[in-house]
């Protein structure tokens, strides 16, 4: 009788370790990101996911106890993958804007940084529907800077490329005039390298919502409440404890969560 009394009692001990043990499990979370946006996303040399995207993945999924797994996305099929299951959240500085809103959830915003046209130094360009008339522009296609071009600039020949990288190229070799981009990814990306040198910022910031959302947010499938909730006091938990400011003053000067317009 006592050795059946040892047994029984071992097997609920075994039995309520396994259940402590399936508490503590980390969820799995895959991050769907392009890897073409530097600084924000991009792959080095090494063939390694680099950039304030891709740390600030890392450090919310050590925040919410999450194992998190990347998957690269070219930027036009970001969205179409996460609804199709690829990935569960993406991390790679989409802004929350009313039109994503119809077809995915985001979390509160983890930055905002104002878009801005780059072109060659000394270019008298107006920068104005008129005064960018018959000019050329490029920008990433199926993005926010793409579409505030086409609503704002009536009478401008819009060239759009599949990575921002590829309209900045065109840029230096003159097949564009200008290009439109946000203002931190052309700063890092472009004008802070020997590419852009002799380019430079034109006309004011623009964060006008009604293109430009609210931020920079990470979009989820529709109804996944649990993990949106779970991101937001990730953000929140890394923005109180100091790491958010680390991981930004490892790329910029100045606060990209909420900088200025000009």
């Amino acid at each position: 009788m006592k050795r059946l009394f040892t047994l029984a009692a071992a097997a609920i001990a075994l039995t309520l370790a396994a259940g402590a043990a399936g508490a503590h499990e980390e969820q799995t979370v895959r991050i769907g990101t392009e890897g073409a946006y530097p600084p924000f996303n991009s792959i080095d040399s090494s063939g390694n996911l680099v950039g304030f995207d891709v740390d600030i993945a890392k450090a919310l999924c050590k925040a919410a106890h999450f194992k998190c797994e990347f998957v690269v996305q070219d930027w036009d099929g970001m969205i179409p993958g996460l609804i199709a299951k690829k990935y569960d959240a993406i991390i790679a500085s989409m802004s929350i804007t009313e039109e994503r809103k119809q077809k995915v959830d985001f979390t509160n915003k983890y930055y905002s940084t104002p878009a801005k046209f780059v072109a060659k130094e000394g270019a008298n360009f107006d920068i104005s529907a008129e005064g960018l008339a018959g000019k050329a522009v490029g920008v990433q296609g199926a993005t926010i800077h793409e579409n505030f071009v086409r609503d704002n600039f009536p009478d401008t020949t819009v060239r759009s490329y599949k990575t921002q990288d590829e309209a900045n190229q065109d840029l230096v070799s003159g097949r564009v005039d200008l290009v439109l981009a946000d203002s931190v990814a052309l700063l890092d990306g472009f004008l802070n390298t020997d590419a852009g040198k002799g380019f430079a910022f034109f006309g004011p910031g623009y964060t006008d919502p009604k293109w430009f959302g609210d931020g920079v947010g990470i979009a989820i499938r529709k109804g996944q409440d649990d993990l949106r909730m779970k991101l937001n006091a990730a953000i929140d938990a890394i923005r109180a404890d100091g790491t958010y400011k680390t991981i930004q003053d490892k790329y910029f000067d100045f606060d990209v969560y909420g900088a200025p317009t000009s």
